[in-house]
């Protein structure tokens, strides 16, 4: 049954089912979106596409607190660490900063300070403001003043170790100046200026190398690079601006932090500026916009920190971002250019997507040739509520638009130039066919509201080649099974032989090979070392963690979140599909609404999973999946705090700390802070006045403690 997303409706308008489904969506989306951008170094959506998903994502949470889990994006920073390179466990995590848009969000920002920490106008507020480097986060620790390790940010908790690489950085030295902590870590920006970029490429062109699409990715490529003389050639630059771990902290200031990194080796920008008042730094980000274009290097914005780092301490974390601290982005870039031509994509879902081929144009210093056009509608000039956008103004092959860069990604044309049309130009039609089996392609309707999905979908399912090699390449996957030797190439290869034509396949590929009249000996590119690299690879991949499982089948809307929330739910393969194969039989029964009972997967999703299990052929290629393959229980994540994984509710007064402190002490804890009393809540913290939450856990049963009561049991 198809489900109509809510992207439409204000969030305070959104009834709980609904939101629960929306937010279910946005997580997967969101999700995908950060693999692609820190994982792959391959972003497919602007930062202002990015930006307003999270935006909503979080609103929808903050009036809907119990759909706010441990597992939530609002907790997580990036994405998991790349393939290939050891694994460095952050001391002190690598947080992100919440994003400012607007000059009215940034003096709400000193707002929030002065109230937190219950300040009144008179009270001067100092901070720090300097340009928001756009390149990839790196952290450094420093033991007795020497160079141990170097890491990227990853997940935010666990990184990738690129010493070798660090230590090829001008910018980096191997032994901080002077006196300094026993443990020090530093943290700062990896970037590569517009010269050395432009620089790089045209060297790539040449030797026939991986061309960038802007600083940032050729930065992270560079510094990912297994020989460290590469990295070394790619000129790479670093600003210190932060810290991590530290056994002792020699300033107290943010301002005297900065001075102090630059005493003991270290480049930080020199256009930062101590300012004063909320006119100064909005004052500073308009100047650092005038010269931005004049910089040499990428930038997106302004960061504003709180300059004393005792209120710093006070204000901490919510969710993934520091309450001191935030970044004021620039508006998008525009320019104009010619569309040529408009190809369709068929995803590993059926999804017709439309893409933009256009007159390269440089935009920003990036030079731009591809844009997403979304869907038909979009095409039309009509948006998802069926408002007409661009005043109803279609798009046509020949037209000449204006694109808009927000983030060196793939832009979005915004706008028709109309007297510059052609007399040729024609509306676009846009097939009924799947251009890559021939099957029909259809818009699906649902049933309550009568409207039509915005994606057009190829119906061929499991006979459409781009659907099956997807979903082969999906399953082979980082994330998945993580099968080495199975690149791209070599799915296509393999399908459009014949030899692999569903997962299970791949697990019977060598016993096959050893029967074969042709075998992968006698292929191009194979020699006996890549053939045995490759069983090799497939072997080991006989045994793989659930939540991988779920994820490497490709349902529709399980991303890695769900996969990991289903499985920490079922905790065995054997319960997953036992409770799925009954909720797929009957979508009003016990199985069907426990599925959509666990917290993160909503409706649309539970409906997307049921629809997979309901397909025959499905589960027959699951059932000779597993006769291949051992799936292992899901292992629930260990913990030292007494209150991981807990809910706690905060009501009443209290008197030692604030309701945000106190809500972001659990957090930090490992606990959900949640805004409501229900059968889920483990602690109920009252301090006086409470009353109907505290009268609701009496009711309930549900343990509850007095402030001096909660200190003790965290160990405060």
């Amino acid at each position: 049954m198809a489900v109509r997303f809510h992207t439409t409706i204000a969030v305070e308008d959104l009834t709980p089912r609904q939101a629960k489904s929306e937010h279910a969506r946005l997580e997967g989306e969101i999700a995908s979106h950060d693999k692609r951008y820190y994982q792959d170094d391959a972003p497919t959506l602007s930062d202002a596409d990015y930006d307003a998903l999270r935006r909503r994502y979080a609103a929808i949470e903050e009036r809907f607190p119990d759909l706010r889990t441990l597992t939530s994006l609002t907790q997580k920073v990036g994405a998991t660490p790349a393939r290939g390179f050891a694994k460095v466990r952050h001391a002190v995590p690598m947080l992100s900063l919440d994003n400012a848009f607007s000059e009215e969000d940034v003096a709400e920002f000193v707002q929030r300070i002065r109230r937190f920490l219950k300040l009144d106008e008179n009270e001067k507020l100092s901070f720090t403001a300097e340009p928001k480097i756009d390149g990839l986060s790196l952290s450094l620790r420093y033991e007795n003043g020497v160079l141990i390790t170097g890491a990227t940010r990853g997940d935010g908790f666990e990184g990738e170790d690129v010493t070798e690489n660090v230590k090829m950085l001008d910018d980096i030295p191997h032994k901080l100046k002077g006196k300094v902590p026993t443990t020090c870590e530093l943290r700062g920006e990896v970037y590569m200026s517009h010269a050395d970029f432009v620089a790089l490429n045209k060297a790539q062109e040449k030797s026939g190398g991986i061309i960038y699409a802007n600083p940032r990715n050729s930065a992270a490529g560079s510094l990912r690079q297994k020989d460290s003389k590469i990295a070394a050639s790619r000129k790479l630059r670093f600003f210190a601006y932060a810290w991590g771990e530290m056994s002792d902290m020699p300033k107290d200031k943010q301002s005297d932090m900065l001075g102090w990194m630059e005493k003991v080796g270290f480049q930080t920008n020199p256009l930062w500026k101590l300012c004063k008042s909320t006119d100064d730094l909005i004052a500073f980000h308009r100047s650092i916009g005038e010269k931005r274009a004049k910089l040499g290097y990428d930038i997106d914005g302004v960061v504003y920190k709180l300059d004393r780092l005792d209120w710093q301490e006070r204000l901490g974390f919510v969710s993934r971002s520091p309450r001191w601290a935030i970044a004021h982005k620039f508006a998008a870039e525009q320019a104009t250019t010619v569309l040529n031509d408009i190809e369709i994509q068929v995803g590993r879902t059926g999804a017709l997507t439309p893409v933009a081929k256009l007159e390269p144009v440089t935009v920003g210093g990036v030079v731009v040739q591809n844009a997403s056009l979304h869907n038909e509608d979009y095409i039309k000039g009509i948006g998802s509520d069926g408002e007409p956008i661009r005043g109803g103004t279609d798009i046509r092959i020949g037209d000449t638009v204006t694109i808009q860069r927000a983030g060196d990604v793939i832009p979005q044309i915004i706008d028709v130039v109309l007297d510059k049309r052609p007399k040729s130009a024609k509306p676009y039609k846009f097939p009924i066919k799947c251009p890559a089996c021939g099957s029909h392609a259809v818009r699906e309707v649902n049933p309550r509201s009568g409207k039509e999905d915005a994606v057009r979908r190829c119906t061929g399912g499991l006979i459409c080649p781009a659907q099956a090699v997807e979903r082969i390449r999906h399953f082979v996957s980082r994330d998945a099974f993580d099968i080495e030797g199975l690149g791209e190439k070599q799915v296509q290869a393999f399908y459009d032989e014949g030899v692999i034509m569903e997962p299970a396949d791949i697990f019977t590929l060598e016993k096959r090979d050893q029967r074969a009249v042709k075998k992968l000996k006698d292929r191009e590119g194979y020699g006996e070392t890549s053939i045995r690299n490759l069983f090799a690879a497939i072997e080991a991949r006989r045994s793989v963690a659930l939540n991988r499982f779920i994820y490497a089948l490709g349902i529709r809307h399980v991303g890695e979140t769900n996969a990991r929330l289903l499985a920490r739910h079922y905790g065995s393969i054997e319960d997953f599909r036992k409770s799925i194969a009954a909720a797929a039989k009957d979508a009003e029964g016990e199985e069907f609404q426990e599925l959509t009972s666990i917290g993160g997967i909503g409706e649309v999703v539970a409906e997307a999973i049921v629809e997979f299990f309901k397909e025959k052929r499905n589960v027959e290629a699951v059932g000779r999946l597993l006769d291949e393959i051992a799936v292992e229980p899901m292992e629930k994540a260990a913990s030292n705090s007494p209150v991981s994984g807990k809910t706690v509710v905060f009501t009443g007064s209290l008197e030692k700390m604030t309701r945000d402190e106190a809500k972001a002490m659990a957090e930090r804890l490992g606990a959900k802070a949640s805004g409501s009393v229900s059968k889920k809540t483990d602690y109920v913290v009252a301090g006086p006045g409470a009353g109907s939450k505290l009268a609701e856990a009496a009711k309930l049963g549900i343990k509850v403690l007095t402030e001096d009561e909660w200190l003790s049991l965290v160990g405060q």
